[in-house]
């Protein structure tokens, strides 16, 4: 499993949060709007899965989306998933 300190990097211009791991980009792409993070899909790649990356990349994300002060609006199931498994983070869904 990656570390927590593993960055999990906002690209707004391809408007999706990114983790690299061994070379391999797992990603989650989001719509913006004031305020609120519209998360349509997240990607772990073969070679990332079984191995908590997107796990690691939700939590990253929703850090992210927390520390800007912005809500998230999950139409991803597995974003959904990661959130209800982790309730801290249920006053982010907007």
């Amino acid at each position: 499993m990656p570390s927590s300190r593993t960055p999990v990097i906002r690209n707004d211009s391809r408007a999706r949060f990114e983790l690299e791991q061994d070379g391999v980009t797992a990603f989650a792409n989001f719509i913006p709007a004031p305020g609120v993070v519209t998360v349509t899909h997240t990607e772990v790649p073969c070679a990332l899965r079984e191995g908590g990356v997107g796990t690691t990349l939700v939590l990253g994300m929703l850090d992210d989306i927390r520390a800007r002060g912005e809500k998230i609006r999950p139409l991803c199931s597995f974003v959904r998933h990661v959130i209800a498994q982790h309730p801290d983070y249920a006053d982010l869904v907007a």
